[in-house]
């Protein structure tokens, strides 16, 4: 992400990955230790991204929107992809929403997605996580992204039973809208 970043040019394409990340504690910038309460043998990542501390791990699909956010701008992107979790979610009867004091897609008060961005050279990148069908324990070692009590919910929990890449595929068409890219764009 970073050198691909540092290697655009203002015709390179924007870029949009998704993939699953073997079990971490990423935590952001300005990121607070004591929001690791108990990491154990899992890795911890300081990360150049903002927000404070996460799970990544298998079945949650994340994804890295490497834009040129000077089209779109910063909040626009956050809103953007909160809308895009919104609206592939609505697909099986799940109202979320977006909240402004914490970016992110809540179901019932419950954590589903996170954000957390890097922004360099007019660029974005890392991105959202999305939980689909993992192991959510990580998340009670941890106050996620540093919210003490939080719960994080998956959709496995709210009755969606598909695979990451069954996800991925669902999703492509929603984030491409919302972040105004063709929905044929080409992607893997």
């Amino acid at each position: 992400m970073q050198s691909f970043t540092d290697s655009r040019a203002a015709a390179t394409p924007d870029e949009i990955w998704f993939l699953e990340h073997p079990p971490v504690f990423t935590l952001g910038m300005n990121g607070k230790p004591e929001h690791l309460l108990a990491p154990g043998d899992t890795p911890v990542v300081q990360i150049d991204r903002g927000g404070q501390v996460t799970f990544h791990g298998p079945g949650q699909l994340v994804v890295y929107p490497l834009l040129d956010i000077r089209r779109l701008g910063v909040r626009q992107l956050v809103v953007a992809l909160e809308n895009a979790v919104i609206d592939l979610v609505a697909q099986w009867n799940i109202v979320a929403v977006g909240r402004r004091d914490a970016p992110g897609i809540y179901v019932d008060g419950r954590k589903l997605a996170s954000i957390g961005l890097r922004i360099r050279r007019g660029c974005s990148y890392h991105g959202l996580a999305l939980n689909v069908a993992m192991d959510l324990a990580p998340f009670g070692r941890i106050n996620p992204c540093g919210f003490a009590g939080l719960e994080v919910t998956d959709l496995r929990t709210l009755g969606v039973t598909t695979m990451v890449a069954d996800v991925a595929r669902a999703f492509a068409p929603c984030l491409l809208r919302a972040v105004g890219l063709p929905e044929d764009s080409r992607w893997n």
